[in-house]
């Protein structure tokens, strides 16, 4: 790719005219532009997990940063702290289970409506689609937020048989591990209700490391036969360690 700013090393590069740089000065604005390489240009990296692709770098430090704003921006956003880590939903509804003493004799889960997926993410989906991750016509409704601090973690699980796939994940913040275990089939069954817990495995487990500003894309097999986990330990994590995760799901 040649710089907009590179030198004329020949006779014939000063007949050729240089690309305009961009400037604040000429109206657009370029807050969303991935450096000099466009989402067009971005290249996944296979894994050892059967359909399963890493693309480094998928956002810059300074779309992390407007995204991690927002989510924080109270005014727009809602954490949910009825679990042990925070969370944070967008499309269709989530249930939120009482804990003890909160609410005297309320004991079951109370069902909420999430809000639609905010226009704060429009450009983020838009680079899924331009990068051929997501079809345009099928575009994720749905994104679950989790933020890991300390000993946080997941539980081994698959997602929920009702989205299609490929389910993404964006990773910001601190880097992190997640950990996958081979299913002798595809199993779908929650965390929540225990049922995740006695799926089948054959004893292959697969640990992929996930850099800040990362995309982890589970397509095939890694979607629907490999349970993956963040495994709860703050060993080796180092002080003021966090990770924010962002999960997109496309329900057919």
């Amino acid at each position: 790719m040649h710089s907009s700013t590179a030198r004329r090393k020949t006779i014939d590069d000063f007949f050729r005219p240089l690309r305009k740089k961009a400037t604040a000065q000429d109206g657009v604005d370029h807050s969303q532009e991935h450096d000099e390489k466009n989402a067009f240009e971005l290249t996944a990296r296979a894994t050892a997990v059967p359909g399963l692709s890493l693309y480094p770098d998928f956002i810059n430090p300074t779309e992390e940063h407007k995204i991690l704003a927002f989510l924080n921006d109270s005014t727009r956003c809602i954490w949910r702290t009825d679990l042990s880590r925070r969370t944070m939903h967008f499309g269709g509804t989530y249930c939120i289970i009482p804990r003890t003493g909160d609410v005297p004799g309320q004991t079951k889960p109370e069902s909420v409506q999430a809000p639609d997926m905010p226009q704060e993410l429009h450009w983020l989906v838009q680079r899924f689609v331009d990068t051929g991750i997501y079809e345009d016509n099928k575009r994720p409704q749905f994104c679950i937020v989790n933020e890991y601090t300390g000993n946080h973690g997941i539980s081994a699980h698959t997602e929920n048989f009702q989205f299609g796939e490929p389910v993404v994940g964006l990773s910001l913040l601190s880097a992190c591990s997640i950990r996958f275990h081979e299913l002798a089939e595809p199993f779908d069954g929650s965390v929540r209700s225990g049922k995740a817990a006695k799926a089948q495995k054959t004893g292959r487990v697969v640990d992929v490391q996930l850099p800040p500003r990362s995309l982890l894309i589970m397509n095939g097999p890694s979607r629907w036969s490999w349970q993956h986990e963040i495994v709860r330990s703050a060993k080796a994590r180092g002080p003021g360690w966090k990770r924010v995760s962002l999960t997109f799901r496309f329900k057919p």
